[in-house]
């Protein structure tokens, strides 16, 4: 194997650079890493991203079955700092749940979860579970509305083509990426079957199943998958039968019993459904948001009042706008595979419509705030509390912040961060200063909560930090801040809150 390099891949966990081989070869590193492991069926867990490399972990620390578990994922600068930092005893999540670290060094001592990127793994896999990206391209007007987009399966055929290719006949793929309903029945079966039948094998041994992930990185991010319930279902009935047996290894179905759906179609929609449902929810809440400011009502009020009817507990609040992997693309998965994989001539508009809306809120929280404040942000020292899409995890993938972050630098405003779950703004090449204090050291003319952390609620030294600055503006686009720590404040600064006419 070649030393040469083409490119490095820098961690965002260390800082580390790792050079990547020429050639990507790993055949004697996994066949050594299954010689450890006699007689245990091995699992190949596809892509390390936030699901993937904890799915990983779950599956090596299985209930009722000991796996020998190989991550894989591509050689390149986005992934193969992964790919080494899992085989060098550091695991590529930062997570504030405990059970990470000790599900890991676990794995650790067991020596069984390897990570690699030679597709020469599909070979011994007796299962492969497909934890991949799929991705919407949107199209956005001057004025940020959602002009079209694109559903690109090429890298998703790909990945299938890459098990095809060197699966056994008898291997059981199980797709946990959300995929558009159709995919497996349409897509994925099909393309194995022809594979197989290309390298000369039979398919009907083949087994191809569905079964959505619905992991919440955060506090409860080992729970979310094996303390949960599941959806599965199989593209026949041996399928079925094979997803089941594996999910009832990894999976406490004793407490959380699994739901089984007649199709594949089924539990593809059920995914993009559930989720499609709560990105609505949330697009719902947004005009009346707007509505309470212009009425001087306070909206926070409004929703607790209404929570109390059980039938309505999960009314949304306001806050800064959608982020994370789901809800920012999930409606428009189904609203494509709607016209493109079952033939209607109609797309899903209210799902697509409250995928619009969502992706503006960024943009309000920015002219809400220019409005407010009065005066030009053009050179005004502006400190955003969380860069993360959701409290208390480290994930930054379609963070609302993002957007908001962009309408304030062009506006010329100059930018400082602070997240406590994240080190490396990835999509904005930024590394962030995890001393709130030494931030707090240099005066701002706004501060805003753009993540609703545990470490900014409730904070009584915080509190007492910004209290300390000069009078200045205090913006908080979550809800974060209570009653009495807003009067607090307002001893000194100008509180606004998104959703909060009465301010």
């Amino acid at each position: 194997m070649t030393t040469d390099t083409l490119t490095v891949s820098k961690s965002p966990v260390t800082g580390k650079v790792y050079e990547i081989p020429a050639v990507k070869e790993d055949k004697t590193g996994i066949d050594a890493f299954i010689a450890l492991h006699p007689g245990k069926k091995v699992v190949v867990v596809q892509g390390l991203g936030f699901v993937g490399s904890v799915m990983g972990l779950v599956v090596a620390n299985a209930l009722t079955e000991e796996y020998a578990v190989i991550g894989i994922d591509l050689p390149s600068p986005a992934s193969y700092w992964k790919i080494r930092s899992i085989n060098e005893g550091i695991f590529p999540v930062i997570a504030s749940d405990p059970k990470i670290e000790e599900y890991y060094q676990n794995a650790l001592r067991k020596k069984n979860y390897y990570a690699t990127f030679d597709p020469y793994a599909y070979s011994k896999a007796d299962v492969v579970v497909v934890d991949i990206n799929l991705d919407v391209q949107k199209k956005s007007a001057k004025n940020k509305d959602l002009e079209g987009y694109n559903v690109d399966l090429a890298p998703f055929r790909k990945a299938i083509e890459a098990i095809g290719a060197r699966c056994k006949e008898d291997v059981l793929v199980l797709v946990e990426t959300t995929v558009p309903p159709g995919t497996a029945q349409k897509i994925v079966r099909p393309m194995l079957e022809a594979a197989l039948a290309q390298r000369g094998l039979p398919a009907d041994r083949l087994k191809v199943g569905h079964s959505y992930e619905r992991v919440m990185p955060g506090p409860k991010y080992i729970d979310s998958i094996q303390n949960f319930y599941r959806v599965f279902a199989g593209t026949d009935e041996k399928s079925a039968a094979a997803v089941e047996g594996f999910l009832r290894t990894v999976i406490r179905t004793d407490e959380y019993p699994l739901t089984r759906l007649g199709n594949t179609n089924a539990t593809e929609m059920a995914k993009v459904l559930e989720n499609s449902y709560r990105a609505m929810n949330i697009a719902f809440m947004v005009e009346w948001s707007r509505f309470a400011e212009e009425a001087g009502v306070d909206i926070y009020e409004v929703v607790n009042a209404i929570r109390m009817r059980p039938t309505h507990k999960n009314i949304m609040l306001p806050g800064l706008g959608v982020g994370g992997y789901c809800l920012t693309k999930d409606p428009l998965l189904a609203s494509w595979a709607r016209m493109n994989l079952f033939g209607s001539e109609e797309k899903l508009g209210q799902s697509e419509k409250g995928v619009h809306i969502n992706d503006k809120m960024p943009v309000y929280a920015f002219d809400f705030l220019r409005s407010q404040y009065g005066a030009s942000l053009e050179g005004k020292k502006v400190l955003l509390l969380g860069v993360s899409y959701l409290n208390d995890v480290g994930d930054t993938r379609y963070t609302p912040v993002e957007g908001f972050y962009d309408q304030l630098q062009a506006a010329g405003c100059e930018v400082s961060l602070h997240d406590p779950h994240v080190k490396y703004w990835e999509e904005k090449d930024t590394w962030i200063n995890p001393q709130l204090d030494e931030l707090l050291q240099e005066h701002y003319d706004v501060i805003v909560i753009t993540t609703g952390h545990r470490d900014y609620r409730g904070n009584a030294a915080l509190l007492e930090k910004i209290k300390q600055q000069p009078a200045g503006w205090i913006y908080d686009t979550i809800g974060v801040l209570t009653n009495e720590e807003i009067r607090s404040l307002q001893e000194k600064h100008t509180v606004k809150v998104i959703g909060r006419g009465d301010l």
